[in-house]
């Protein structure tokens, strides 16, 4: 829904007097507490498959807000990987994650002892 120029945004938006509905005050709060960046961090571990180079350091912690994106250009700067080179990223060996997952949901979801475990490839390894 577009909003019309000078119309307050969604976060300036309050609960109308007389309307007592806790389902508006609720729905407010989850706006509010959905902005707010996840200070806390995931252990990310890399794994090389194939013929990739593999790291000497593989631990690493990420803020669990950052996107997947963050993970893939953290790596590329380790691995000194060019924008154009090849570079695959999976989850668990399984599948590869959107960009714009975020950390903490595939940590949530899919950690491991703990951790979660990138593997990485020069060559599309599955799929």
């Amino acid at each position: 829904m577009a909003s019309a120029v000078g119309s307050p945004s969604p976060a300036a938006w309050t609960v109308p007097e007389g309307v007592d509905n806790p389902n508006i005050a609720e729905a407010l709060e989850a706006l509010d507490s959905y902005k707010k960046k996840d200070p806390s961090k995931v252990v990310v571990r890399f794994k090389a498959v194939g013929n990739a180079p593999i790291m000497k350091q593989n631990f690493y912690k990420i803020t669990a807000s950052n996107r997947f994106q963050a993970v893939i250009q953290f790596l590329r700067k380790e691995l000194a990987w060019k924008a154009g080179d090849p570079l695959f990223t999976y989850i668990n060996l399984a599948f590869s994650p959107a960009p714009d997952d975020t950390v903490s949901n595939l940590y949530k979801s899919f950690s491991t002892d703990g951790h979660l475990i990138v593997n990485y490839s020069t060559t599309a390894a599955w799929g």
